[in-house]
């Protein structure tokens, strides 16, 4: 008996100490939760942080172009001279048989005017680096969307089950009540066989949404960095009543809010800023430098009085390449024709914004429409259910009609779960289309 409770405590501290490990990683969250844990853990959006970070290296490198230019050099080298005597007609110069010369050269350049290319690289630069930034936006609005996408389907999925646990423990009641009819002689035993199988038919349902449920469930945790055996549950969404205002007004938030818009605005001036950078090559460019030199003809490199000179010279250089005035102007028309292929590319954008906006709007409109309908129906279904109930009860309605008033119900009770999250997805997929889901 001994060895029996040493055997018996253990387990059941172990027992115990599963279930509450179990039960640790299961969690309640909320949309607001989710998204923000989405948001925080996101890898696309610190690779996005990461272009950004690249587009603000690129601009301070084209300011880094505006700075002065320097560099220094020291040279040693020796000459051996064979030859060393030279006759000039009656006059004649001997040289030594070896020198020695030490060169060191200090520069600083700086360009006055170079037709403006380093104002328009910065320009450009400047614009590519809020590109890079909507580019963040538009990342961050998609993420927020999979993940309201998933919390949905993951409710959907939950609701649907709790309605097959109803039906499943409306029907055992309904199989013991069947079987009592059978055991007074009330029901043949096919009645009971007919809320059997009506029970297999929901039993299947039940395992093809858990299977389901697994999948979202997994594919979220994924999502917003949780462990991935966290068994995420969701609370009843209370979904509030929202005014569905005209389509036009949907139309003018998305062309006030878009981010393709705000980008395609963006690179229509990279465009221009290009055409402006191209032309410039046809301007002449003046620079300034500022040089010194120390020559020393010593065998010894330290300076010596008399063994070395250090000439310093200023200067200013005017350079112009005239033959880019004919060369030039098929880089400019090219570069035009990217301006314009920008433009038309926003033409097209804003085609399909419209598209997106009204197929949105349609499907939020027909949801809530829906809604309202299996709302109506579900009253319906659950009043034919207590009037064949009642029948049933009274030996008037048979098995069959029994079981498939029952099965109208818990389909109606599913469709208003899913059309209600339905409603809810479609409607942020209407703020996704309009540019707000996350303002």
């Amino acid at each position: 008996m001994k060895n029996f409770v040493r055997i018996l405590i253990p387990a059941i501290l172990l027992t115990l100490l599963l279930g509450a490990a179990a039960k640790a990683q299961d969690r309640v969250i909320t949309l607001d939760e989710a998204i923000k844990l989405g948001l925080d853990n996101s890898k696309v959006l610190k690779l996005s942080k990461s272009k950004i970070d690249r587009a603000v290296s690129q601009f301070n490198q084209a300011k880094d172009q505006a700075l002065p230019t320097g560099s220094a050099s020291f040279d040693y080298n020796r000459a051996q001279i064979p030859a060393n005597k030279l006759v000039l007609g009656d006059q004649s110069l001997s040289l030594p048989k070896s020198a020695n010369a030490y060169l060191g050269i200090v520069s600083l350049n700086e360009t006055i005017f170079g037709g403006n290319k380093l104002k328009y690289a910065r320009q450009s630069t400047t614009l590519l680096t809020e590109v890079a930034r909507l580019d963040a936006d538009n990342d961050k609005d998609q993420i927020t969307y999979d993940i309201i996408n998933a919390y949905y389907n993951l409710y959907k999925v939950l609701q649907s089950k709790k309605v097959v646990e109803q039906n499943l423990s409306s029907i055992d009641q309904q199989i013991k009540q069947s079987q009592r009819f059978f055991d007074q002689g009330l029901v043949t035993k096919n009645d009971v066989l007919r809320f059997q199988l009506q029970r297999s038919n929901v039993e299947l349902n039940g395992i093809d949404l858990e299977t389901n449920r697994k999948i979202i469930n997994y594919n979220l945790n994924v999502l917003l960095g949780l462990n991935e055996g966290t068994q995420l549950t969701i609370a009843q969404i209370n979904e509030a009543d929202r005014q569905v205002a005209p389509l036009a007004n949907y139309l003018d938030t998305a062309m006030s809010n878009r981010v393709e818009f705000k980008q395609l605005d963006l690179r229509t001036k990279v465009a221009e800023t290009s055409i402006k950078n191209i032309q410039a090559n046809t301007l002449p460019t003046l620079g300034a430098s500022v040089s010194g030199y120390y020559v020393d003809v010593s065998a010894n490199p330290l300076p010596k009085s008399g063994s070395y000179i250090t000439p310093i010279t200023l200067g200013l250089g005017l350079k112009w390449n005239f033959s880019s005035l004919w060369t030039n102007k098929n880089k400019v028309a090219e570069a035009k024709i990217d301006r314009e292929e920008t433009i038309i590319n926003k033409s097209i954008e804003l085609d399909n914004v419209k598209k997106e906006v009204n197929q949105d709007y349609q499907n939020y409109t027909m949801a809530l429409d829906k809604v309202k309908l299996l709302q109506t129906s579900i009253d319906q279904a659950g009043e034919n259910n207590k009037i064949l109930e009642s029948k049933y009860k009274s030996n008037i309605a048979s098995a069959t009609d029994r079981a498939d008033a029952e099965t109208l119900l818990y389909q109606a009770q599913i469709n208003l779960e899913l059309a209600k999250a339905d409603a809810g997805l479609a409607y942020y997929t209407l703020l996704k289309s309009t540019g707000k889901l996350n303002k």
